[in-house]
């Protein structure tokens, strides 16, 4: 596979990019569901059986509802960052995995996750 194609200070601004949004992500997973041993589920607790108040129960199921589309999204977006910053480790960030060419800067810096060049989108 290429190497990548881009100067050190490009690197270290994408990489800075793809740091910051991890945390942010990070953040927003914490608000909204409890990991589970990297897994992230969305809610804030289980439903335990005979523990559980009717009201309480019908409120966690609603939570688990509206939580677990958007935990998944954000954990899929956090898989993406952490794919493109082993390829960085690697060398061989910002070149498209399916034609084999250098990504465009201007895509890295619009989509640092970017995996394609806008042709293969």
């Amino acid at each position: 596979m290429k190497k990548t194609h881009l100067s050190e200070d490009e690197l270290q601004d994408l990489r800075a990019n793809l740091e910051a949004e991890r945390d942010s992500l990070d953040e927003e997973l914490a608000e909204h569901g409890q990991s589970n041993n990297g897994d992230w589920q969305g809610g804030s607790g289980e439903l335990r059986g005979e523990e559980a108040d009717p009201t309480d129960a019908a409120d966690k199921i609603e939570e688990l509802v509206t939580n677990v589309p958007l935990v998944e999204e954000l954990e899929t977006r956090r898989k993406e960052i952490e794919a493109a910053l082993k390829k960085m480790d690697d060398g061989t960030y910002g070149i498209c995995e399916k034609c084999g060419e250098p990504i465009p800067v201007d895509r890295l810096e619009a989509n640092p996750a970017a995996k394609t060049c806008i042709t293969h989108v």
